[in-house]
């Protein structure tokens, strides 16, 4: 539900709050396919070396087509999709009342957290871009 923070001086909801809620909405679906966050995403622990690759932001883009306001409901859709050995997209398409209000991607590349070159996405990154996809 859209609450008052999420909107703007006009009322309306402010831009990056979708990207938020989109990028909540894939932590979501990662710890639903059981892969703990802390695995993903680097955190304040001092030993962040376990972590296999880096997965940052290369290119995002929204599309919007209604305002939201608050009190709105949404559902968010996720459809993912690998690109290739290295690169995924997000494919998010948020819908009120059953008309689509907003589509955005969010493309991320894996690089090493060391070198920060591109390297191939995790296993488990590829298991989940495998099994998410499975029930569409």
């Amino acid at each position: 539900m859209v609450r008052f923070g999420d909107t703007d001086a006009a009322g309306v909801v402010h831009f990056h709050e979708l990207f938020r809620w989109c990028h909540e909405t894939w932590e979501e679906s990662l710890e639903k396919y059981g892969i703990a966050l802390k695995d993903i995403f680097p955190t304040n622990e001092i030993n962040t070396s376990q972590l296999d690759v880096a997965l940052p932001v290369i290119h995002c883009e929204a599309n919007y087509f209604q305002p939201l306001y608050v009190g709105d409901n949404i559902n968010i859709e996720l459809n993912p999709e690998k690109l290739n050995e290295a690169s995924f997209v997000l494919r998010f398409r948020l819908v009120k009342d059953g008309e689509n209000i907003c589509s955005i991607n969010i493309k991320h590349v894996s690089i090493n957290p060391i070198t920060r070159k591109k390297c191939t996405l995790s296993k488990q990154i590829n298991m989940w871009l495998y099994q998410s996809n499975l029930s569409y």
